[in-house]
């Protein structure tokens, strides 16, 4: 298969250089496309007070939730591209990528319609204070009329990370949200659109990144060059997609449907509690940003291997992510501990909020090695083609007992500490299990696959 200059075809060469290579893009570029809703976050808690920053933060897990859903078919296309690019079968190629656009372009239908039409409905039912509620919904009805932007993207960066191009989707993203500032300052400051304003900011970059990555591929060699006239669903790949994507969209979904119980005991206590854990979350997000890079590096690059038959050097490449994931997240975890007061503090200087987010935050830094630990094993499990594993471990471990939880010990004793620790002790019963099934495939069938 014809190669371009920033594509990294994992099947051969030195593990680690490669691994590293194609991760750290990956961790750059989500760096900045976490800086999207912080950025926001950040503007209008100084610019516009408490009130607007608990609308903006509050909203998070219903809009992760929508997007979350559809964006979890992008990863199971990149997950068939990845095979077919490593059995070097260009045919194969072409065909799925042209599938998983037009799977982009349905999901970009659905999720404009549904956010649209059911947020208000969403915040009654989440307990959304009316004295953040107006906004909150405002801010969910711009940024839902651009959300398919945010989903065509992905499905575009997918089909390029499949193809070992982690270069490009990082480029695009800096632009973006650089973009993103500038734009969050001029409607919300200069024009004073208010929350509104930061929600077109985000679409308009959202929109622009999009473009970006459809050109690149537009104008790409061989095999992955997309061509608008092709777009059309192959009945067989679509249904592979579909295979591999709607357990990873219904793992997503089901965290962020568990995370929206959550905030809807949060909004029980105030907006202070609403915008205090909800700035901390959004530190969290850039936390967990190399957890992200080395998750998607080693689906690929598992995915890339199981197609070309090298599974001696996926037993090798899930050692090192292990590896080297449990150390970075760890160091990160103690940072945030230590500077959890500065970092909240960023957002808003009130007490309240301060404390709130800070109480959250340090209570899960401890635990970090357990969640990253859990998502690197996902995406191992992901990436040899099972698909369901990750997403019935992650209804069991984490979003069922989170909510009997909420509904059983949160009815009786209102507080916050026990959202504070919700999250830690489900991440341990995910990684205990992650220890034991990865023991199992390490002394069962990647070993015989190897010999």
């Amino acid at each position: 298969m014809q190669q371009e200059r920033h594509q990294v075809v994992m099947t051969e060469g030195n593990i680690r250089t490669q691994m590293l290579r194609f991760a750290l893009p990956i961790f750059v570029g989500h760096f900045f496309q976490q800086l999207y809703n912080t950025v926001d976050s950040l503007i209008v808690g100084n610019l516009l007070g408490p009130e607007a920053l608990a609308s903006v933060t509050s909203t998070a897990a219903y809009v992760y939730l929508m997007t979350g859903f559809f964006m979890g078919f992008s990863q199971g296309a990149g997950v068939v591209i990845a095979r077919h690019v490593g059995a070097r079968d260009e045919g194969a190629v072409r065909q799925a990528e042209h599938t998983a656009v037009a799977l982009g372009l349905v999901s970009s239908a659905l999720i404009t319609l549904l956010g649209v039409t059911l947020s208000p409905t969403v915040l009654r039912l989440m307990g959304t204070p009316d004295n953040v509620f107006d906004q909150s919904s405002a801010y969910l009805c711009v940024y839902f009329s651009g959300a398919g932007f945010l989903v065509m993207y992905n499905m575009f960066v997918a089909i390029l990370q499949a193809a070992g191009d982690s270069t490009h989707p990082l480029m695009y993203l800096i632009i973006s949200s650089l973009l993103n500032i500038v734009l969050d300052y001029f409607f919300v400051g200069a024009l004073k659109m208010g929350v509104e304003g930061a929600a077109l900011a985000t679409v308009i970059c959202e929109a622009v990144s999009m473009l970006l990555s459809m050109i690149r591929l537009m104008r790409m060699r061989g095999a992955l060059r997309l061509s608008l006239r092709e777009i059309r669903l192959h009945a067989n790949h679509a249904r592979r997609i579909l295979r591999y994507g709607l357990p990873t969209a219904m793992q997503m979904g089901i965290i962020d449907l568990s995370n929206m119980l959550v905030q809807s005991y949060i909004n029980s206590f105030g907006s202070a509690a609403m915008a205090g854990i909800g700035a901390s979350s959004r530190v969290e997000g850039f936390t967990f940003l190399p957890i992200m890079a080395f998750s998607m590096g080693l689906t690929t690059f598992v995915s890339q291997n199981l197609g070309a038959r090298r599974k001696d050097r996926i037993r090798e490449g899930i050692r090192f992510g292990v590896v080297c994931t449990t150390v970075v997240i760890g160091l990160i975890g103690g940072l945030t501990f230590l500077f959890a007061p500065r970092l909240v503090g960023l957002f808003s200087g009130d007490p309240e909020i301060i404390r709130y987010g800070t109480g959250r935050m340090r209570t899960c830094a401890l635990f970090f090695v357990l969640v990253g630990f859990t998502h690197i094993a996902s995406a191992i499990v992901r990436g040899l083609g099972r698909p369901m594993n990750p997403m019935v471990v992650t209804l069991v471990c984490w979003c069922l007992v989170r909510v009997v939880v909420l509904f059983t010990i949160g009815q009786v004793v209102h507080d916050i500490r026990l959202i504070y620790w919700i999250y830690p002790v489900t991440w341990s019963l995910s990684t205990i299990y992650y220890i034991f099934y990865l023991r199992r495939l390490y002394r069962g069938e990647l070993r015989q696959d190897a010999a």
